[in-house]
């Protein structure tokens, strides 16, 4: 029982130390002494520990069903499995916000730690600006989400999680997304500090490169892992809808996607140096935005935690004070920052640049359709809907030529570079890409229609990703033993561009064919009777009434089976759970190689059938495994030493004439 009154009282000294933290990093950031630095680093690890505490005790509540925690009541039952039980700590609003603020301090922490090297006057304003991030967070968390609130005579029982939270991926998805999310705050907490200091160059952009960089890594991770749990949870057959919410990490993902090669090009050029900056502050402005969406009760969706306005005028404010504060930050200072090298129309920095162009007027696009009918709401009343056709011409007609120009850039040269001499080393590429397309166009040929385009944009960058490391290799120009040796020679972050860059031409192709050549059925079948689609033979063995944990489920078989080949058991179910008495569809999926048939179990009819919905998916888990590759590759590149010092090391000759008093 007193663990949860220590919980609380742990986040409320973590709040205390945070604003001391801040509080010491003004009074000291011009003049960083040794003793004021070691607090500001131990004040991070400090809080990090005490949110951590706390966040333990109430997962306690929720293992132990204490129902004393109101947030317990509302979101458990002594009934569910302990996962769900442990899951159920952030299957709501409260909860949630605490993981939030725990990933926060996490981050912290870590620049706390790892970020030794880092000169004291930066390191003392980014753990100043990340304590500024972790007091408004927590006060926020403390005196309008108080996840430790009592009640004063316990129930027996809890009122269950939400049914459709009662999944494995509520376990994975959150998380993975807010340390996609928070992690960017480390990127705005540097940015904050370049401003403020005024002192910004190549060795700042490798710094806040691998917190980039993780942060992407995870976001990627946490944006497919909620795709695929939407895809096989809510039983609709989608994989994307252009929810708001879905928007809202998609926006982040676009933003940082272009700061990491924004920073590359100031790491290697000490160019784009405003221009960084800048993405920094949007990326994490609309990380903030998005918890300002999904919390602040503007939005209808399975994906929002809470509907109390109050709470989301508290969070505007808070979403104000930072990014307002950091235009206005940027407006007086950006100016005297230098803006860095020059470099030729036709170059890699110039290459770069047009990436960014794309992926910011991306994100705006989708800024524009997620908010403009909010805003048109609230100020005449009028509601309109953005939806799928509008997000998909926008973006798409953005993301054709940025595929194009995708293969490009690995093989353009810093500073300048001859684009005839890329097109020619380019050449077996599209040759390669324009074959392989016309090929799959053909075998897939229903008529007219844009999808040989997509075929040629998926082929194209994957080909391109692997023409790369044949470059490189000089793959048939020598001796297949020196290619290869060549190739494990290659730096890190060359493989990792190569597989990023291979990884995105996957999901696209996986885009491209499911929305091409998906197929649907909406039959009523009986037991025993079978359906045709697409070549696939699914027949309906039979249901069962089955008692699980917590729900009562109509459990529907399947067989299904393409021509002569060994019929497969997929089991679709209809669930009622008893506490909240609440209906789901819990699909069935088949994977056959690259594609799915999927089963959804409908309702009874009168003559004792039952409606099915099935839907054959071509090629459809290319989406998430071109995610997977992608941040798999990122992972490679995080693991090189570059990303694991603060700034390039000396070489010896230079230490040697420091040593002497010479010049370096």
């Amino acid at each position: 029982m007193y663990t949860i009154e220590l919980g609380h009282f742990a986040l409320i000294l973590a709040f205390a130390i945070s604003i001391g933290q801040v509080g010491v990093g003004i009074a000291i950031w011009r003049a960083a002494t040794n003793s004021g630095v070691a607090f500001m680093r131990n004040a991070s690890v400090v809080q990090f520990v005490l949110v951590a505490a706390s966040f333990a005790a109430l997962m306690f509540a929720f293992a132990t069903s204490d129902f004393s925690l109101l947030l317990a009541y509302e979101h458990s039952h002594s009934e569910q499995p302990m996962l769900y039980k442990l899951t159920s700590t952030w299957g709501n609003h409260e909860g949630s916000l605490l993981l939030w603020v725990l990933i926060l301090t996490l981050f912290g922490a870590a620049v706390a730690l790892f970020g030794g090297r880092l000169p004291r006057k930066l390191h003392v304003l980014v753990l100043a600006n990340q304590g500024l991030l972790g007091a408004a967070f927590v006060g926020f968390t403390i005196f309008t989400s108080n996840p430790f609130a009592r009640i004063a005579a316990p129930p027996i029982e809890g009122r269950d999680l939400n049914p459709i939270l009662q999944d494995i991926g509520l376990a994975i998805h959150p998380p993975l997304l807010y340390i996609g999310y928070v992690g960017f705050s480390v990127c705005f907490s540097f940015a904050m500090a370049a401003l403020i200091s005024g002192k910004i160059d190549a060795a700042w952009a490798r710094w806040v490169r691998p917190w980039t960089m993780a942060s992407w890594i995870f976001l990627t991770l946490g944006i497919a892992m909620g795709s695929y749990w939407a895809y096989y949870e809510l039983g609709w057959g989608g994989w994307w809808f252009w929810d708001p919410v879905e928007n809202a990490s998609f926006m982040p993902w676009l933003a940082g996607t272009a700061l990491l090669h924004s920073a590359l090009v100031m790491e290697k050029r000490n160019a784009l140096k405003i221009w960084t900056v800048l993405l920094a502050i949007m990326t994490f402005s609309l990380s903030l935005l998005g918890t300002f969406m999904v919390r602040s009760g503007i939005l209808t969706s399975v994906h929002s935690f809470a509907s109390d306005p109050a709470r989301g005028l508290v969070i505007l404010g808070i979403l104000t004070f930072f990014i307002c504060g950091a235009f206005i930050l940027f407006a007086l200072r950006g100016p005297s920052l230098r803006a860095g090298g020059v470099f030729a129309p036709i170059s890699r920095e110039a290459a770069l640049v047009l990436n960014n162009l794309f992926l910011a007027t991306a994100t705006a696009a989708v800024l524009v359709g997620t908010l403009y009918p909010l805003i048109l709401d609230a100020a005449s009343g009028i509601k309109i809907s953005v939806g799928a056709p509008f997000f998909n011409l926008t973006f798409g007609a953005l993301m054709v030529p940025l595929l194009l120009v995708v293969p490009f850039g690995p093989f353009l040269s810093w500073k300048r570079a001859e684009l005839m001499s890329v097109v020619r080393r380019l050449f077996g590429a599209v040759l390669v890409a324009v074959i392989v397309s016309i090929i799959f166009t053909a075998y897939t040929w229903q008529g007219a229609s844009l999808l040989p385009l997509g075929f040629l944009l998926a082929f194209w960058v994957m080909v391109g990703a692997l023409a790369d490391l044949a470059e490189r290799a000089k793959l048939f120009r020598v001796a297949l033993s020196t290619s290869l040796r060549r190739l494990a020679g290659l730096p890190k972050t060359v493989w990792s561009t190569a597989g990023a860059h291979f990884g995105l031409g996957v999901t696209v192709l996986g885009v491209v064919v499911v929305s091409g050549f998906e197929t649907e059925l909406i039959t009523t079948m009986r037991p025993g009777e079978q359906a045709q689609l697409s070549g696939y033979t699914i027949e309906f063995e039979g249901e069962r009434l089955l008692q699980g944990p917590n729900y009562i489920t109509e459990h529907g078989d399947f067989l299904v089976s393409k021509g002569t080949g060994t019929p497969r058991v997929v089991a679709s179910e209809k669930r009622n759970y008893t506490a909240r008495r609440m209906p789901t569809t819990e699909a069935g999926i088949k994977t056959f190689g690259f594609s799915q048939i999927y089963v959804s179990l409908g309702e009874k009819t009168e003559d004792g059938g039952r409606v099915v919905r099935v839907w054959y998916k071509p090629m459809i888990t290319l989406i998430w495994i071109g995610a997977l590759i992608m941040s798999l590759a990122g992972a490679y590149s995080l693991s090189d030493r570059r990303f694991r010092v603060a700034a390039p090391n000396r070489s010896k000759k230079s230490a040697q004439k420091q040593m002497v008093g010479e010049p370096t």
